[in-house]
């Protein structure tokens, strides 16, 4: 296991379904490398989604949720929700510190700065300042040119049918 090929930027994006799951994807396949995967959710904190049970038994990730259990309202972000996006942002710049990871997943970051949670200033700042051999994905919808430039892979995952346009609500174990 070398980390001397490590140090790619990934954004996945695109209004289908499936960028957080080939986030995930891509961790299952570097742990079984034995790589050390740091998972930061945006947006998330509270929910009880499949990925965080079958993560606990996987010693070479680790998962940390920021936000409230609520939706955010796009138009009107309370102060926590704020201040959860910047804890979030906070964490991902002390895992830079502490040497141990190989990959990290800033997953829902592109919404995090859609609703404007974040500046695109301060998340290219922080891709920056990355570790060289740290291989960094970043997933959601609206995925801002900046981080698209900065990209060494991008890929949109775009929706073509979804059940949601049926009134069929998502499911536990496939959509969350």
């Amino acid at each position: 296991m070398s980390q001397r090929d490590l140090g790619m930027i990934h954004v996945i994006s695109g209004d289908g379904k499936g960028k957080t799951t080939s986030a995930l994807g891509l961790a299952l396949r570097a742990a079984g490398h034995g790589y050390q995967i740091l998972i930061i959710q945006f947006m998330k904190k509270g929910w009880d989604y499949g990925e965080l049970h079958s993560l606990q038994h996987i010693p070479n990730i680790s998962i940390i949720q920021f936000g409230t259990p609520e939706f955010v309202n796009k138009k009107n972000p309370r102060k926590i929700d704020y201040d959860e996006a910047k804890a979030g942002l906070e964490k991902a710049r002390e895992s830079f510190k502490e040497k141990k990871w190989n990959f990290l997943i800033l997953d829902e970051i592109n919404v995090a700065l859609d609703f404007n949670l974040l500046s695109i200033e301060e998340v290219v700042d922080l891709i920056r300042q990355k570790p060289k051999n740290l291989e960094i994905i970043l997933t959601g919808r609206g995925a801002p040119e900046a981080l698209i430039d900065l990209a060494d892979y991008f890929s949109e995952v775009q929706e073509h049918k979804h059940p949601y346009q049926r009134k069929i609500l998502a499911r536990k174990g496939v959509e969350f």
